[in-house]
């Protein structure tokens, strides 16, 4: 029998040992790759015991794992990888100044729910939005803020833990574990220890000893507030929490952890220093630090530049001044605005006065720190995203830590070593604390290249130290840096640390080849082993080809946020990785990297894990690195069909235009017979389906006068057209009233809907179809529903790449809202009161949101005299067209405008307006929320002065 299936009748959650699961998680945001034995997702504790009970007994190793955003490769290994984060994830209690989580308890959600009492969990990973508590835990995570609060280590109270042996000890008071530990502490001079705080190398035995060892050894370790690292105080006894903290499971699995809180600020500032030069910013962290900054961030030029491509980030470029070469993030806490301000400006006179630098923003209203936030948050991601190829900004040098005073002298020798070795880096990570996060773009495929990386990790190793730093500080060992523990700390303390894993697990079964007895840092690297992809003719266009456009992701893990934006709906209903844009993305290069991908492509275990995305298109502008799973989905389902066939039902929704046309020439019986359809088309009869109308926009604008003006074409949409004709109209007048004459693109489609069914072949017909339409004329093209008119602008370059009227076509596409904003502006347009004191809540389309942005929209309705106009982040509606009226995905799309949509609408007033741009939006609104939304430009229209 199976290992799988041996702890599958064992446990409560579920195992599974497939060739998909474990490819994917045989990776982590990591240069490492190693194919697990099988994966399981326990459900509660008794489900860990039980599994390390049987995996005991079959001589199998266990690994535990989080999020899997691990970038030193703590969380890869030939063993049965524990899921924490899809069942055990439940805050338990915040009780005082305590909160008690499971280990798969994400950080953002944890400060969510201790907001409501004031307080927050101290340490601020980048990846606050995924990373978990338990992984943090594993890791010892330290982040923006460390140097006010210190590392996870400083914040964690208690901790239940299963041991190798499946027993569940009391780590306070077991006499077996304390005197054995106990005795090899006694005997270990912890003087080679790291004298600097911030580290998380190695077990932390200096943390454990507190003041009970012989020597008396104590770190030169307090942070800028008084925090100790470890939490341990002079003369305090035997701790062997703080062992367990940065073991990156490899002495206990975690089930539970009892961790501290810290006051929520009541304040925030932010001062950005624009800088001419990397060691330009680094110089000028001193001054921040001395008005007792909370952080200091860095970015480098590198990274900016790529934000600005990025729909998601690039709001930071709007605000910038100047081109600068590197940015710092100076952020001040405080009690109260007046104070945190005044210590901004106190440090802009002071840059000024010391030259540095050549302007300060000051970040102070909360749409201004979030644009600023969120792209030091993307850091990491943003700079993977300049790889090309297998050339890529690798994590192997770069958790290196030295005390702030010496970081500038730190960094210059660190580019001089990259410098003889040939090698560029993005620069980016906390100066507050000595720790810039620098990672040299290697290929590890080519001549020589890991043969450099390697001489580049020692070379950095013996650097950090001679500055008195540390080789890890805040992102753990794993596979990159265990093997040079041994070297770092010294044979004695490195024996130590050998005893201290014998006694907690003597087989050598939790996590095997991590802090102790690793294999050299060039085993198990991914990029080297995979095998090169053979090539695939798609329909689609892909840069690079379709395996390039999958293999674009890094691991990063951003789609598996849960509580913002939109990416990614389906993995934030079912909290499965295979459900994740990064689960589907590695499914796909699994599958393009077969012998023969065309029948790989054809395997119904991979259309299971594609079934479920939603071709939101989030990924395009939230994922840094901009993986496109809308095209690649669509160009899955193309080849998919190929093998087995195109449904009935893509068919016809694939023809939505015929449906639409026919429907409304033969209402109002089509809309009486309409559900006869749904038996054979596998539509929901939970569902309502859309009603067609006969007076249809067509026949409307072709008995409306002619208009004077300068010509303008709408785009007819298959929707606005024959569904919700009103909204044309609504648009038709107010774009009359603004001067222009508009003529309506009727003819044909824009074939969204059959790119979005895999119908290519259609889709392609009917976009050089458009095209040439659009193409005889120069006049500019405007939309109301967001996903055809935006087909025009992004689809439509993958379809025809060789056609040079697409980009013509698509730089004059532009969605109504904006031209009505333009003649509102130029005073063409009047709006008048009758929308004055009225709350207007806005749920942006997601294709809009990740290929143009909402700013439009909003500025249209806030132009409205008199309107509170507030924009929901609420993420997908969970309509996504078709997808919520078929059967096996009602449930699916009704959970996902659950999660957020429905509950803000909820709490809105009965008299606020609803307004939502796409009609798939409008109609999961008025089902799942039983409220009417209507379309911006109906609310400006009743706002209009017309004659």
């Amino acid at each position: 029998m199976s290992v799988a299936r041996t702890l599958a009748a064992l446990l409560a959650g579920d195992v599974r040992d497939d060739p998909y699961t474990r490819h994917l998680y045989s990776s982590d945001a990591s240069m490492y790759a190693i194919e697990p034995l099988a994966v399981a997702f326990p459900r509660h504790a008794d489900d860990v015991q039980a599994l390390v009970a049987a995996c005991g007994e079959l001589g199998v190793p266990v690994l535990p794992r989080g999020a899997g955003t691990s970038l030193a490769g703590q969380t890869v290994g030939a063993a049965v990888i524990v899921d924490f984060s899809r069942h055990m994830n439940r805050i338990l209690e915040i009780d005082g100044r305590t909160a008690v989580v499971q280990p798969g308890v994400v950080q953002d959600q944890l400060n969510r729910a201790a907001r409501k009492h004031g307080l927050m969990f101290g340490p601020d990973t980048s990846t606050s939005n995924r990373a978990t508590i338990g992984g943090m835990i594993g890791n010892n995570s330290a982040g923006s803020h460390s140097v006010l609060y210190g590392s996870t280590i400083d914040h964690v109270e208690a901790l239940r833990v299963v041991l190798a042996d499946a027993t569940t000890p009391d780590l306070a008071t077991d006499p077996h574990l304390t005197s054995q530990i106990g005795e090899i502490l006694r005997g270990v001079d912890l003087s080679g220890f790291p004298r600097f705080w911030r580290h998380s190398g190695g077990y932390r035995l200096d943390a454990a000893a507190g003041g009970f060892t012989a020597n008396g050894f104590t770190a030169d370790d307090s942070t800028a507030n008084g925090f100790t690292a470890g939490g341990s105080t002079a003369g305090g006894g035997l701790d062997l929490t703080k062992l367990i903290v940065g073991s990156e499971g490899t002495l206990a699995v975690v089930t539970e952890a009892t961790v501290r809180l810290v006051d929520r600020p009541r304040a925030k500032a932010i001062a950005v220093g624009h800088f001419t030069s990397t060691p330009a910013a680094i110089a000028a962290t001193a001054d921040a630090l001395g008005f007792g900054a909370a952080s200091v961030e860095l970015l480098d030029k590198a990274i900016l530049d790529l934000s600005r491509q990025r729909v998601d980030y690039a709001r930071l470029g709007d605000i910038l001044e100047g081109d600068p070469e590197a940015l710092l993030f100076v952020e001040f806490f405080g009690d109260e605005p007046s104070e945190v301000a005044d210590r901004v400006d106190k440090l802009a006179a002071t840059w000024k006065a010391n030259g540095h630098g050549y302007h300060t923003l000051r970040a102070v209203t909360a749409e201004q720190q979030t644009a600023v936030l969120k792209v030091r948050k993307a850091g990491l991601g943003l700079l993977m995203a300049s790889s090309v190829g297998s050339r890529r900004p690798l994590a192997f040098v770069e958790d290196t830590a030295v005390p702030p005073e010496r970081l500038l002298p730190y960094v210059e020798e660190f580019a001089g070593i990259l410098d003889r070795h040939g090698l560029r880096a993005g620069f980016y990570g906390h100066c507050s604390v000595g720790c810039l996060h620098i990672r040299p773009f290697v290929d590890l495929r080519a001549p020589g290249g890991i043969g450099t990386m390697r001489a580049v990790a020692e070379e950095i190793a013996e650097l950090a130290a001679r500055h008195g730093g540390v080789n890890s500080s805040e992102h753990g060992d794993g596979l990159a840096r265990s093997e040079f523990n041994r070297r770092l700390f010294g044979d004695e303390i490195y024996e130590a640390m050998r005893q201290v894993k014998r006694v907690f697990d003597p087989r050598g079964l939790l996590n095997p080849g991590k802090i102790v007895d690793a294999p050299p840092m060039t085993d198990h690297l991914r990029d080297p082993a995979a095998p090169e992809p053979r090539p695939l003719a798609t329909t689609l266009s892909f840069a690079g080809g379709m395996h390039a456009a999958a293999d674009r992701c890094m691991n990063v893990g951003v789609c598996r946020k849960d509580d913002s934006g939109v990416m990614c709906p389906s993995y934030m209903a079912t909290r499965e990785e295979e459900h994740s844009t990064r689960g589907r993305a590695n499914a796909l290069v699994l599958a393009l990297s077969s012998p023969d991908p065309r029948q790989a492509l054809g395997d119904e275990r991979l259309h299971g894990i594609l079934d479920l995305c939603l071709e939101c298109k989030a990924c395009q502008s939230e994922c840094p690195l901009g993986v496109d799973m809308a095209s690649l989905k669509s160009e899955f389902l193309h080849q998919y069909q190929q093998t087995h066939g195109v449904p009935l039902r893509s068919k016809l929704f694939g023809a939505i235009r015929t449906l639409n046309r026919l429907g409304s020439a033969t209402a109002p019986l089509s809309n009486r017979l309409a559900g006869l359809a749904r038996g054979p088309l596998g539509l929901s009869r939970r569902r309502p389906l859309p009603r067609f109308h006969r007076d249809n926009l067509l026949r409307w604008h072709a008995r409306r006068p002619a208009a004077t003006g300068k010509e303008i074409i709408l785009l007819a949409d298959s929707f606005t057209t024959f569904s919700e004709p009103a909204i044309g109209r609504a648009a038709i007048e107010l774009l009359e009233r603004a001067g222009h004459r508009v003529r309506l693109a009727a003819e044909g489609c824009c074939g969204r809907s059959s790119i979005s069914k895999g119908l290519l072949d259609r889709a392609r017909t009917m976009a050089a179809e458009m095209v040439g339409r659009l193409a005889a004329s120069d006049a500019p093209i405007v939309g109301l529903e967001p996903s055809c008119l935006l087909t025009l602008k992004d689809e439509y370059a993958a379809l025809l790449p060789g056609d040079p009227r697409v980009a013509a076509v698509a730089a004059r596409a532009r969605l109504v809202p904006e031209v009505l904003t333009e003649a509102i502006d130029d005073g063409s347009l009047v709006l008048g009161d009758a929308l004055s004191g009225r709350e207007i809540l806005l749920h942006g389309h997601c294709h809009e949101k990740a290929v143009t942005g909402t700013a439009a929209t909003r500025a249209l309705l806030n132009r409205i005299p008199g309107a509170e106009v507030t924009e929901v982040d609420a993420g997908c509606c969970g309509m996504a067209g078709s997808f919520g009226f078929e059967s096996e995905h009602y449930d699916l799309s009704m959970k996902i405008g659950g999660l957020r949509l429905f509950p803000a609408i909820a709490a809105s007033s009965p008299d606020t307006l609803l307004a939502a741009t796409g009609v798939s939006c409008r109609q999961q609104i008025a089902h799942g929320a039983g409220r009417t939304a209507r379309h911006p430009v109906e609310l400006v229209f009743e706002a209009a002065v017309l004659p």
